[in-house]
C-alpha cells in the first residue's frame, strides 16, 4: 500500500495569450486539430516532500503564429515511508499526474470560455499509465 499525500497544489505557471483577433479566430478554427503535450519533472524538498510538476501544452499542429499554451500545476507530495526509487518514479509519474489533471482541464477550459470560446474539447482522460510505460521502453 502506497503510503503519499499531495499535501499542497499552486499553479506555478500560466501562458495564454491571444495576440489579437487574427490568433483569437485562428484560435477558434485550429483548436481541435492542438497538439497536447504534458512535461513531469520533480525536486525534493527535504527529507520526505517532493515537488511535482506537471505542464500541459497545447500547440498548434499548423500554425505556428499561434502562441502555445501551457499551464504548470505544482503539487507538493509527502512520502510518509520510505520508497523504493521505481516505486516512486510511478507515484511521480503516473499517479500524481492522474490526481491533478482533472484540475489543470478545469483550469484550461475556464480560461477559454471567459475567453469567448464555446467548445473546446480537451481530453477528459489522459493514460499517464500509458505515458509512462512508452517512455521506458
Amino acid at each position: 500500500m502506497m503510503t503519499y499525500k499531495i499535501v499542497s497544489k499552486y499553479i506555478k505557471d500560466l501562458s495564454f495569450e491571444i495576440a489579437g483577433a487574427k490568433a483569437y479566430f485562428l484560435l477558434e478554427k485550429n483548436i481541435k486539430n492542438f497538439l497536447v503535450n504534458f512535461d513531469i519533472k520533480s525536486q525534493k524538498i527535504n527529507q520526505n516532500i517532493i515537488e511535482v510538476d506537471t505542464t500541459l501544452y497545447l500547440s498548434s499542429k499548423k500554425d505556428t503564429n499561434l502562441s502555445p499554451i501551457s499551464i504548470c500545476l505544482s503539487s507538493l507530495v509527502n512520502f510518509e515511508k520510505e520508497f523504493e526509487k521505481k516505486e516512486m518514479e510511478k507515484v511521480i509519474l503516473v499517479d500524481v499526474p492522474k490526481t491533478v489533471y482533472p484540475e489543470i482541464r478545469e483550469t484550461l477550459c475556464y480560461l477559454f470560455e471567459k475567453s469567448g470560446f464555446k467548445k473546446v474539447n480537451l481530453q477528459k482522460e489522459i493514460d499517464f499509465e500509458k505515458l509512462y510505460e512508452n517512455k521506458k521502453s
